[in-house]
């Protein structure tokens, strides 16, 4: 049975990964390679089919476009934005957007399939919320590098901008019961800790690409590894305390965030990452 579970989640992931290259095919400009190549697809298309093995790869879909659109807005904020008003402008007219007027961008094109996947969903107006959180954050951590940083604990508590729980809102809304509905809130909540937790994970991994890309990091901010990790088992407790409620109405969806915290240990531990190489040339000056 295990092994019957892991060719259909490859196959799902290759599935996926099909329809990540076909969005960046269609959207050239906002995937510039290096460093967001095919190899970024992929790797966004096997989390996304590892974290929910019981799915198929149309149940996928939505999810999967939205975390490879997250690299896409990151890119523009973090690495192409010249100043606070290009960031408040690309910000603005991602949430027109998402309040259903038409786009004038890529960027705003591929926004705008995502939110018609969801068309007719009554939960689509936390779906925009969550976007609006994880863009005001990625806008917060653009003026902290553009000024003073935080301390690691503000960062962290910034950590909407890492996008997950906009992903997993999205998954939820698409495949969930009406059970999964009903307790959209609480899982949301437990989301936030799995994004935190990630957010340290990557941390973890990447400190060598932040240095260099002049990106935050909390152990750049007073955090040693030790310390961070200690705080991810603090976060997973509580994610665990915060879903106990839900163990009855919502256990696939306890499992989904659970396999999240699962899958990002084992990626960010053997030192991967989403990213490619980054061109000196490409990134701007602040």
């Amino acid at each position: 049975m295990r092994e019957a579970t892991d060719h259909q989640t490859t196959a799902t992931a290759l599935a996926c990964a099909r329809d990540l290259h076909d969005r960046m095919r269609r959207y050239p400009t906002l995937f510039p390679d290096p460093p967001l190549g095919p190899d970024t697809a992929t790797r966004v298309a096997q989390a996304i089919a590892w974290g929910a093995p019981w799915c198929t790869p149309a149940q996928l879909r939505a999810p999967a476009r939205t975390a490879l659109w997250i690299f896409a807005v990151d890119w523009l904020i973090d690495h192409q934005a010249t100043g606070a008003e290009q960031v408040r402008a690309l910000v603005d007219g991602c949430l027109r957007v998402a309040d259903g007027h038409p786009p004038h961008d890529a960027l705003g094109a591929m926004l705008a399939e995502l939110r018609a996947d969801l068309a007719g969903h009554d939960a689509l107006p936390v779906w925009r919320e969550e976007l609006r959180r994880m863009l005001t954050a990625m806008e917060r951590e653009w003026a902290w590098v553009a000024g003073h940083a935080p301390t690691w604990r503000q960062y962290l508590d910034n950590a909407d901008n890492f996008g997950s729980t906009w992903v997993n809102v999205t998954h939820w809304i698409v495949t969930g019961d009406d059970a999964t509905r009903e307790h959209l809130d609480v899982l949301r909540r437990a989301s936030r800790l799995v994004q935190q937790a990630l957010r340290l994970y990557n941390d973890l991994a990447t400190i060598g690409r932040d240095r260099s890309w002049s990106d935050l990091n909390a152990l750049m901010l007073g955090l040693d590894e030790t310390a961070a990790r200690r705080h991810i088992d603090d976060l997973i407790a509580r994610r665990d305390r915060c879903l106990e409620p839900l163990r009855t109405a919502c256990p696939r969806q306890i499992t989904y965030l659970r396999r999240q915290i699962e899958y990002s240990a084992a990626f960010y531990g053997d030192g991967r990452d989403y990213w490619g190489t980054l061109d000196d040339e490409s990134v701007s000056d602040r």
